[in-house]
């Protein structure tokens, strides 16, 4: 099957298991990096903990997190319900690498503590995985809340999963890996684990290492799991997105045996991206009251776009900065009702 859209997602088909004690090694190793997240965290782990499917080990790794007073408190009355890891700081590659090294389940369920799972997320993951022996990894929809405009909106109509999961469609971003994913422990060691070099888009190089290597990665719609947008987070801010992002582009040119239609989908995704960034570079440029730049990074994107309201833009921050500012004003108070400017 090339559209892995039809992965059998009946959950009735996952049969729990009651969890064993002594040697057995559970089906499913959730792991759960912590670092900064002790307001949520226990959120995260009681949608673990009201899964109707059983036989799995929840994996915390504190990630060197400054509050570790406070989040072994707030973890205190999960202690022997969770395996708990306390590390130095090694950033979010090196925590999970740090549980799944531990984890005993056939596979790992990445968890961030601020995201929650359905009750049935393991159920339909586990029983698909399991009808798909070749499957390495599977990922979910997922709905989204917090501080966002988009919450309520389901992640996959923010980003867009369609067709086959390949790597050169993942390298376009016309498949988005979504970080509600299961997958078999053993195709992510033969891979390499994460990357423990990058701060960012760690997921994203994992999986394009994986498809690589000849790995399978599908995917159904099915809401699953919770999203959580948090304003001021990383991955909120699109500069440092679009930068390491860029990153992983350029480790993939560096390290991999590309044919030459790879390597060409590689430097045109490496060229919208750059575009992207200027993009956003120019607008945070402005907001800060730096025309200059503003127009130097926006000149650099619209030459890549060559787009009509970008050019519009660009007139009036070089004619009437103060009417631009205005129109951004009055579009995130009356019509967005949220702030845009980063």
């Amino acid at each position: 099957m090339n559209d892995r859209t039809d992965i059998k997602t009946n959950d009735t088909l996952a049969q729990p298991t009651p969890r064993g004690g002594g040697a057995h090694a559970p089906a499913v190793s959730v792991i759960m990096p912590a670092y900064r997240v002790t307001e949520y965290i226990g959120g995260a782990i009681d949608s673990v903990l009201a899964q109707t499917f059983v036989d799995y080990e929840i994996i915390v790794v504190n990630d060197g997190s400054p509050d570790t007073d406070e989040l072994e408190r707030v973890l205190a009355p999960y202690r022997a319900r969770i395996v708990y890891i306390k590390q130095e700081n090694r950033g979010l590659s090196g925590a999970r690498n740090t549980a799944i090294r531990a984890a005993r389940g056939e596979f790992v369920a990445l968890l961030d503590p601020d995201d929650l799972w359905e009750p049935n997320y393991l159920a339909v993951q586990v029983a698909a995985m399991r009808n798909e022996p070749t499957l390495d990894v599977l990922y979910s929809n997922a709905r989204i809340f917090g501080d966002a405009p988009d919450a309520g909106r389901e992640l996959m109509d923010v980003c867009p999963t369609d067709g086959a999961v390949t790597f050169e469609r993942v390298i376009t971003q016309e498949c988005n890996v979504l970080i509600c994913a299961t997958v078999r422990r053993e195709a992510v060691l033969r891979a390499g684990l994460f990357d423990e070099t990058l701060r960012s888009s760690e997921d994203f190089d994992l999986w394009l290492r994986i498809l690589k290597a000849g790995g399978r990665i599908s995917y159904h719609r099915q809401p699953l799991a919770r999203y959580r947008r948090r304003a001021g987070s990383l991955s909120s801010d699109p500069v440092w997105m679009c930068t390491h992002y860029l990153q992983v582009l350029n480790k993939v040119e560096r390290t991999m045996a590309l044919t030459p239609a790879e390597r060409e989908t590689v430097e045109r995704q490496c060229a919208h991206v750059r575009a992207m960034l200027s993009l956003h570079e120019g607008k945070r440029a402005f907001f800060r009251g730096d025309a200059l730049v503003a127009i130097e990074k926006l000149n650099a994107a619209n030459a890549y776009y060559n787009n009509p309201k970008l050019t519009l833009t660009l007139q009036l921050m070089r004619h009437a900065p103060r009417l631009l500012m205005s129109v951004y004003n009055m579009r995130d108070r009356f019509i967005l009702r949220a702030s845009t400017k980063y």
